[in-house]
Parts: C-alpha cells; sequence; structure tokens
C-alpha cells in the first residue's frame, strides 16, 4: 500500500483541504448574501406578483441568464483583472473567490426564485390582507414557507461551488483542484489524483447528507 501512495504528501494535501474548504465557506457566504435578495427581487418583479414590473424583471433575467450560461472556467479567465483589482492577486484561495461568487450567486438567485414561486399565493394574501407590509411578507410568511426549498437550494449552490473551486485549480486557483491539475495531472501522480477525488467526493456527500437532514427536519409531513 505504501509503494502505491509513494508521492502523497500528507501535509500538503491537508493544506489543500482547508483551501478547498476556505474557498467554499468565503464564496458560498458572499453567494448567499447576494444572490438571496437578487431572488427575491427577480420574485417580486416577475409577473403578477407583489411589485410587477416586467421591464427590470426581463433585465435582471437577462442578466442572470448570462452569467449563468457563461462557463466557469471562461469566467475564471475573463475577471482576472477584475479579480485582481480587488483583492490584489488573481491565484490562490483569494484569487478564486471573485469568480466564485459572480458564478454561482445568479445560479442561487434563480433558485430562490423558483422557491418562492412554490409558496402558496392564497397564503401571501392572507397575510396582506392583515395588513402586512411587503418586508413584512418576505420576512413572517414567502421566506419561512419556502425553507426548505431554500435549503435544498442552499444544498446544490454548495455542491457546484466545491465543482467551481476543484476547476480553479486550472488556473492556480489553490485547494484540491490545484492539487490534482499540478500534481495528478501535470506530473502523472495517480495516487494523488485519485486521493484528491476521494476528498471532494467525500465533501460533496457530506455537503449533501447534511442538506437533506436539515430539509427533513424543516419540512412540514
Amino acid at each position: 500500500m505504501g509503494a502505491l501512495l509513494i508521492n502523497l504528501n500528507w501535509p500538503e494535501i491537508g493544506r489543500a483541504c482547508l483551501d478547498t474548504l476556505s474557498m467554499l465557506g468565503v464564496a458560498l457566504g458572499f453567494t448567499l448574501l447576494l444572490g438571496l435578495p437578487l431572488g427575491v427581487l427577480l420574485f417580486l418583479t416577475g409577473k403578477q406578483q407583489l411589485h410587477a414590473r416586467p421591464g427590470l424583471y426581463r433585465l435582471l433575467s437577462v442578466l442572470v441568464n448570462i452569467l449563468r450560461s457563461l462557463p466557469f472556467i471562461i469566467l475564471l479567465i475573463l475577471l482576472i483583472p477584475l479579480t485582481a483589482l480587488l483583492t490584489g492577486t488573481s491565484l490562490g484561495v483569494k484569487g478564486a473567490i471573485v469568480p466564485l461568487v459572480a458564478g454561482c450567486t445568479p445560479f442561487f438567485a434563480r433558485l430562490v426564485e423558483i422557491a418562492l414561486r412554490e409558496v402558496d399565493h392564497g397564503v401571501v394574501e392572507a397575510t396582506q390582507a392583515m395588513g402586512a407590509s411587503t418586508w413584512q411578507v418576505i420576512r413572517h410568511t414567502l421566506l419561512p414557507e419556502a425553507r426548505p426549498a431554500l435549503i435544498a437550494g442552499v444544498t446544490v449552490t454548495a455542491i457546484v461551488l466545491v465543482d467551481c473551486t476543484a476547476m480553479a485549480g486550472v488556473v492556480g486557483g489553490g485547494g484540491l483542484g490545484d492539487l490534482a491539475v499540478r500534481f495528478g495531472y501535470q506530473r502523472f501522480q495517480t495516487d494523488v489524483m485519485v486521493v484528491t477525488v476521494a476528498l471532494l467526493v467525500l465533501l460533496v456527500q457530506g455537503l449533501q447528507i447534511s442538506g437533506d437532514r436539515l430539509v427533513l427536519r424543516y419540512s412540514r409531513r
């Protein structure tokens, strides 16, 4: 077994795991912070909604669709100047945050919009009939009623982010993806590739299981 894993540098693998978790945590935080209000705005301005604005909705929808349609590897390259401007570097963990957030925020915003559309319109109308403001409708009706779907959306987004952090390794983004590219691919060290892939699979499985449990916990039976 030792001969099969001869190329493994466990301290370096440990640092790569921490880098991947750092990218995931920071990027997911910013994605939720930006994507949730954007998704709510998409919902509110949609057809037959509380504040229907067809023109604004079409504009936001087009922007979201454009960002969602770009392959992440291309987005990484396109955003290098902006990333360097905002973070001072386009490499490593810091250099991956901006494209990760830019790529996943519109994706999560669309999931939020879909989740809010699934809320029973009668519940919203009942809340409005009691004199609730738009903010109160959002806070006390829409978001609580859509909680299971929102949690599922966060889970899917987190898994997509893990996938994107691995792709960021192609341009020196750091983490397990960078380790897999530099050693597993460029140096033909199969054992490094297998271990990094296994760790990524374990991370995705952990996220999915945790998300499923939270959905079950908050779902109404």
